[in-house]
């Protein structure tokens, strides 16, 4: 059987050593099979042909029939341009071309009929079309054309003659070299009951569609296909980790969780934080691995649903973990935690890169022996000599920013691997978070504690900062305190933004009466705990800083966030630095400050963020905007985003259908061994040996 996977690129007529090194390169295009899965980016319908007097240069590609009526030479040396006069009765256009002259000019001769394709342009009065396609009308069945596939190249692909139309000729060329259909990718049960078309066809139809019905049909395949063995492979890994690894069991609720649900709860838990202790609760006494993700919004008290976590562990004789990313974020778990656990006998510790000489030692030596019972840290708890006496579960804060193999150094220090709870107060796309932690069950946080106010949130042009000021001045009057966002520490000669120590100094002088704390990821440790511990205790009122304050900073008495060049910031990113205020019982505001020229999306971008203060449809919208690769974290995620055809921002009902799909046939065949899936097993083996990351989460 002809194997396209294993043809070598440069063996396909047309491309030879140098093209093929180009393509290598350019677009990792190194076989027959990786050219065949490089699809088109858009199509332009060739079926149709207009009449000269139809067209105007507002409009996209078109096609003309007619014939040349005469040529003109104009210009000398590089201002050198051919014209050809071409009329099909109804009007005349000047097709032009300013390279290949001498070739142009031999080829194409006066008074035969051409089918003339290429964008129309309006110089000099006239419509022009520059270097179109051109084809001999009795050569060429304009019903056969369909729709005509457009390829991304790069500019150093173009040098050497691999453009757009130069890649749809190798494709061709690659179809001409199957001498059988391709070998399928799904089962035939698989692409009976669900209506797909087959693979061979598919490629065929993704790359050359006779009309827009069977490219739906192609794409439907294909995107089917992608999404399928995405969810296949991270239900078959999850399913595995359920059989081979046995959890811990929390048989009971203890004097731990009870005195603490009883003394010092601080407010009424929400339906939202109720729904969800008892979801790990059933996890951690059931005898399987917890591996569970939870989500919530800023400010909806996920830090507390995770202490009741660890309280139930501690009942059980075991200990806890937090990792958090900073060292700010990691202090303030810490004082958050110590704050709630006020009075309890329970021995809680911070572990950071600052902990260092007899401190550390002592710690150290107290985790092995079993008298601390909460560890908080950075990156630091996972370093080889911090070891545990009984570590019976890990709970992650902002997992984006852990990479796969720092977490997984966690479960080592264990006999078996601890529950896992995973924390993110970035909302996830829920299409994102079935790819992303699709091995992991989702928990949600969807109600705000009681007596929070939503957010005001305004966009404000940057020449009305008197009145920005006057605002601020009389929040402050009232007792409140405010932050000041910059995009940047220092002037960028290449970005005209405003920057951190210039803004510090102009908010020193349109404030003199009161403190300014300044704050930024390139100042030292303890510089930054000093200056966040000026603003946290209210010595300061206004804190200028950059994007360092987006996770994890909680002053309650904070009530305004002003967000300068808020034009340059994502909508995640937009809504986690709003978070920063509405976390006590007074109204808050958040003012995001711009210039007046805006593009379309950012734009959007804006008007969402005045309208919600809803997470989740900020992420959904952030997804549809941005696109899954350019959301933050997800590089660090374990799964790339290499998508070759599927979206995750408008396929979402898909790629439910199917992890139905692949759910129903991971239950059914829990070991893989059944002939029926033989062949999506081999598959799946085969996808993971490409270049593809199928690296699991967790």
């Amino acid at each position: 059987m002809f194997d396209i996977t294993t043809r070598d690129i440069k063996y396909l007529p047309g491309v030879g050593p140098q093209k093929a090194a180009i393509l290598n390169k350019e677009l990792e295009i190194y076989s027959l099979h990786d050219l065949l899965y490089y699809f088109p980016y858009k199509y332009v319908d060739r079926s149709r042909v207009y009449y000269v007097h139809e067209i105007d240069g507002n409009m996209p590609y078109i096609q003309l029939k007619g014939q040349i009526l005469s040529f003109e030479t104009f210009g000398e040396g590089r201002q050198r341009r051919l014209v050809a006069h071409f009329s099909d009765g109804t009007g005349v256009v000047d097709l032009v071309w300013f390279q290949g002259i001498k070739y142009i000019a031999g080829k194409y001769k006066a008074h035969e009929e051409y089918i003339v394709f290429g964008k129309p342009t309006v110089y000099g009065g006239r419509i022009n079309i520059a270097h179109p396609d051109i084809d001999n009308a009795s050569e060429l069945t304009l019903s056969s054309m369909g729709l005509q596939p457009y390829y991304n190249t790069t500019e150093k692909m173009k040098r050497s003659f691999l453009n757009s139309t130069a890649m749809q000729k190798l494709v061709e060329a690659a179809f001409l070299q199957l001498q059988s259909p391709l070998p399928e990718t799904l089962t035939a049960a698989i692409i009976s009951k669900h209506h797909l078309m087959s693979l061979t066809d598919a490629l065929k139809n993704i790359h050359f569609p006779k009309n827009p019905e069977l490219l739906r049909k192609a794409q439907m395949r294909l995107k089917f296909e992608e999404l399928f063995y995405i969810q296949l492979n991270i239900l078959r890994y999850s399913k595995d980790r359920q059989q081979k690894y046995r959890g811990y069991i929390f048989e009971h609720i203890g004097k731990a969780f009870n005195e603490f649900y009883t003394k010092n709860l601080p407010f009424e838990l929400t339906g939202a934080q109720k729904r969800v202790v008892k979801e790990i609760r059933n996890d951690v006494g059931c005898g399987k691995q917890m591996n569970r993700l939870l989500q919530g919004d800023v400010g909806s008290g996920k830090t507390l649903v995770a202490l009741m976590s660890m309280l139930i562990a501690i009942d059980n004789g075991y200990q806890a973990c937090l990792m958090a990313p900073t060292e700010i974020l990691a202090n303030q778990h810490t004082e958050t935690i110590k704050e709630l656990l006020f009075g309890l006998n329970i021995h809680v510790e911070l572990l950071t890169g600052s902990v260092k000489g007899k401190k550390r030692e002592k710690l150290l030596s107290d985790l092995i022996t079993g008298n601390i019972n909460i560890l908080i840290g950075t990156h630091a708890v996972i370093e080889d000599n911090v070891a545990f006496s009984k570590l019976g579960l890990v709970v992650i804060d902002e997992q984006h920013r852990f990479g796969v193999a720092q977490r997984a150094k966690l479960w080592q220090k264990s006999i078996y691997p601890p529950h896992v709870l995973v924390m993110t107060a970035t909302p996830i796309p829920r299409t994102l978070a079935m790819t992303l932690y699709g091995d992991l069950d989702v928990s949600v946080i969807d109600e705000l504690p009681p007596g929070r106010k939503p957010i005001a949130t305004m966009h404000q042009f940057d020449n009305r900062r008197e009145s920005l000021y006057l605002s601020i001045g009389k929040q402050i009057a009232e007792g409140r305190q405010v932050y000041i966002v910059y995009p940047l520490i220092k002037e960028s000669e290449k970005i005209d933004l405003k920057n951190l120590e210039e803004g510090f100094l102009h908010i020193c002088e349109a404030f003199p009466q009161y403190k300014v704390s300044k704050l930024h990821g390139k100042m030292k440790a303890v510089e930054k705990d000093a200056e966040m511990q000026r603003f946290v205790s209210g010595e300061t009122q206004i804190m200028v800083a950059t994007t360092v304050i987006e996770v994890g900073v909680n002053v309650p008495n904070a009530s305004v966030m002003v967000i300068e060049n808020a034009e340059r910031f994502g909508l995640s990113q937009l809504h986690q630095l709003r978070g920063r205020v509405g976390r006590g019982a007074d109204q808050s505001y958040c003012i995001l400050v711009t210039n007046y020229k805006l593009s379309e999306d950012t734009r959007k971008r804006l008007e969402i963020m005045v309208r919600t203060n809803d997470g989740f449809e900020i992420a959904e919208a952030d997804l549809k905007l941005r696109g899954p690769g350019d959301l933050e974290g997800t590089q660090q995620s374990g799964i790339a985003f290499d998508l070759k055809i599927a979206d995750l921002a408008r396929d979402g009902q898909l790629l439910q259908y199917v992890r139905n799909i692949a759910q129903e046939i991971v239950d059914n065949d829990p070991l893989g061994v059944s002939l029926d899936n033989e062949l999506l097993w081999k598959q799946l083996k085969s996808l993971r040996k490409t270049n593809i990351n199928w690296a699991s989460i967790s």
